[in-house]
């Protein structure tokens, strides 16, 4: 029987990468090393992550009526990933984010939503344990991430915020409203006074209601704590040589969301989805980069 899908909901950019030698540290004109155009957008990349990672998805978005919303879609529809639920808005153009990235694969990410395109939605989709295994929402669309992660915890499937820097409001609204919380530790900063991850869960855990609580902090790994546990707990991050770090975090999320809905345990999920994000790093290109599920059971089959 063909598993359920896991809907993402969220973020599609159409994205320009452009590659220098050193980000800059002031104005000026600055020749770049090479450029990539990519269908991009945090849900994007994680919905292309658990495509590529051999589970259906479908993807809940906005784009404009445009050129660039034209290529959006077509290159979700090439990853295999169901996109009815994308909404063309007229009128406005498409999600769009400039993306400099270092020779040692660190970024400065420009990204721009028109207020219009990421507006209240008029259609919404049937969101139960019918259709889906898991909800999976990043925080670029509040009102369609809200309504979905309300729709998941209610018919009881994994409602999995991923939680990253954002307005503030924003993020204190969705929050609450997850059963799974994936955050970066910037993101929970936004939302608490927190230095370290294992204190950022601590802290999140006494704020919110969420069963899973987790805090990536990039090469430091992922401190997490379950309701059910023993309290806060570190995974520790695959060591590898980074060459773009673009689009890791959102491989991350997907992975785990595909984890998850294959119902694995919590430390079998990290694994999995840092495996994932370990092999993003080691390769340019953001979305375009994303690992297949093959090379990650290679990956984790060569670390044991």
């Amino acid at each position: 029987m063909k598993p359920r899908s896991i809907l993402c909901v969220g973020a599609l950019t159409y994205d320009v990468i452009v590659h220098l030698p050193e980000l800059p540290s002031g104005p000026g004109k600055f020749m770049a090393d090479g450029i990539t155009v990519s269908a991009s957008g945090m849900a994007a990349i994680a919905a292309t992550a658990v495509s590529r990672l051999g589970h259906p998805v479908a993807f809940w978005s906005s784009a404009g009526l445009d050129m660039a919303g034209d290529f959006l879609v077509a290159e979700m529809t090439r990853e295999g990933i169901a996109t009815d639920h994308i909404r063309r808005v007229p009128g406005v153009p498409s999600g769009t984010a400039t993306i400099l990235v270092d020779a040692r694969g660190e970024r400065i990410v420009v990204p721009y939503y028109h207020p219009t395109l990421m507006g209240p939605p008029q259609v919404i989709p049937a969101i139960s344990g019918i259709f889906f295994s898991a909800v999976m929402t990043d925080v670029r669309w509040p009102a369609a991430a809200g309504i979905a992660l309300d729709a998941a915890r209610e018919s009881g499937i994994p409602a999995i915020l991923d939680l990253d820097v954002g307005p503030p409001e924003v993020l204190a609204d969705l929050a609450p409203r997850a059963t799974h919380i994936v955050a970066s530790l910037p993101g929970a900063r936004v939302l608490i006074n927190a230095v370290h991850a294992a204190d950022a869960v601590r802290i999140l855990a006494e704020q919110t209601p969420a069963e899973i609580i987790a805090v990536t902090d990039g090469d430091r790994g992922t401190c997490w704590l379950s309701r059910s546990g023993q309290g806060v707990q570190h995974h520790p991050a695959f060591s590898v040589e980074a060459v773009d770090t673009n689009a890791a975090g959102d491989v991350f999320h997907g992975a785990f969301a595909v984890a998850l809905a294959e119902g694995r345990t919590m430390a079998e999920t990290l694994t999995f989805a840092s495996a994932a994000a370990a092999l993003k790093c080691q390769r340019p290109g953001g979305r375009l980069a994303v690992p297949s599920r093959a090379e990650v059971d290679d990956f984790l089959e060569r670390r044991r």
